[in-house]
């Protein structure tokens, strides 16, 4: 076997487990976001400044998650075009 069949296996490998990884984390974070907007909407006792900063929250954490994904995708493919 080649030396860089080998690495592109493992980056495969590599590549896969991450993107898994990955996509279980988004659908943990999409699960309890869900939840927290229940809870924010169905809520009495927390003002709408709390509910709001509490979206911006969440917003801004899916947007660094996008980010980072990004990222991540585009050193991969860095890494790809080495071989």
């Amino acid at each position: 076997m080649d030396q860089k069949q080998i690495f592109r296996q493992m980056l495969d490998l590599n590549k896969m487990a991450f993107n898994n990884a990955f996509n279980a984390m988004v659908m943990v974070q999409d699960q309890t976001e869900f939840l927290a907007n229940n809870m924010l909407n169905q809520s009495t006792t927390i003002p709408e400044e709390g509910k709001k900063a509490i979206r911006e929250l969440v917003s801004s954490c899916k947007m660094g998650v996008t980010e980072y994904k990004n990222t991540v995708d585009a050193a991969y493919k860095q890494v790809e075009n080495f071989f």
